[in-house]
């Protein structure tokens, strides 16, 4: 007999909410937590759910940073050796 899994698991409540998105808006720990909550099988879908859907938005917020972090790294870099003279350097 199929069971339907939506009915398994009861609704997370309020205070269930609030303390989950503390745990995962601490750094390094709510990071860990999302992986444990995103991969728990016995674990309410809902969570499971919103832990997955969290982690892809961290993973292009990072991808985002990272993608502007270069821009401006490398437009900084270019322009500092656009004025950049070796002769400026001749030590004879």
């Amino acid at each position: 007999m199929y069971i339907n899994q939506e009915f398994q698991h009861p609704p997370v409540n309020t205070s269930d909410w609030f303390l989950t998105v503390f745990i995962a808006n601490i750094p390094i720990v709510g990071f860990i937590m999302l992986i444990v909550w995103a991969l728990d099988k016995n674990g309410n879908p809902s969570k499971a759910n919103w832990a997955k859907a969290k982690l892809i938005w961290t993973a292009l917020a990072v991808g985002l940073g990272l993608l502007i972090l270069f821009i401006v790294g490398f437009g900084a870099i270019s322009g500092f050796f656009d004025n950049f003279d070796p002769n400026d350097f001749d030590i004879a």
